[in-house]
């Protein structure tokens, strides 16, 4: 910090001795001290329009700017999850959550949508009440899909883009936790007490509700931004009973 402040600080001198400098030299050559503070004055009072219009506008521009390309930048990723991850794990939720086909019909998204209906879908999706019923073999299958994408969820969890984009880190974090319960269980998980498929059924909904709203805000994303995307997302569409990427006639 000591060394900041000293290069701050030597820089601020330069400058204000090469101003000095130039004012003396001014002064040399002119001998008219009345121009040189007409002028000094003038620009004083310019300085502060001046550094008005680069914090309040141009700045603003950049920030605006520099938002845009993180945005796109965390649906990279989002998307990536989906395709990876996320899309695969609500299919192998539904059998968990028999209930969740009820939102079907609400979450079957269109090119027709307008941006306020992805986000009512979204608040749909999320604050629906799942009804879990946890089955120990089909507890083994979801262990061992999350077992096998583990590095692929730390990669994600320790990419620093996703600092700005708390939801998704909180998706990530509810689906590596449920993948922690699931393998710490080991074999005990064949045989589970009552209570513990209890605990476990509200794992599964916080992370299903969670999923289930950030598809719907990364379809929201692309139905805006990439059409061409958002045809392929309609169609395998996780929500909709037979999702197929094949276009029907």
């Amino acid at each position: 910090m000591k060394k900041v402040l000293s290069w701050r600080f030597l820089l601020v001198l330069i400058f204000v001795l090469l101003s000095a400098l130039t004012y003396f030299i001014h002064y040399l050559i002119f001998r008219d001290t009345h121009h040189i503070f007409i002028y000094m004055i003038g620009d004083m009072g310019f300085l502060f329009l001046d550094v008005l219009l680069v914090v309040l506008v141009i700045e603003r521009l950049l920030n605006q700017r520099e938002k845009r390309l993180l945005f796109h930048k965390l649906n990279m990723v989002i998307g990536t999850f989906f395709s990876e991850v996320g899309l695969d794990l609500m299919r192998r939720f539904f059998q968990f959550i028999p209930d969740a086909k009820e939102l079907a019909g609400e979450l079957k998204i269109s090119s027709s949508w307008t941006p306020r209906d992805f986000q009512r879908a979204a608040q749909k999706a999320e604050n629906f009440s799942y009804t879990p019923s946890v089955d120990s073999s089909s507890l083994v299958e979801l262990r061992d899909f999350l077992s096998s994408k583990r590095d692929f969820l730390l990669r994600l969890l320790e990419n620093p883009i996703l600092i700005e984009h708390d939801r998704f880190t909180d998706l990530l974090w509810a689906v590596f936790h449920l993948a922690e319960e699931l393998a710490i269980r080991k074999d005990q998980i064949l045989s589970l007490p009552q209570p513990d498929r209890e605990h476990l059924a509200g794992d599964l909904k916080r992370a299903y509700s969670m999923l289930a709203r950030e598809w719907i805000h990364y379809t929201g994303h692309l139905h805006q931004s990439y059409p061409f995307l958002f045809s392929l997302a309609a169609r395998i569409n996780p929500f909709i009973p037979a999702p197929s990427p094949i276009i029907q006639a």
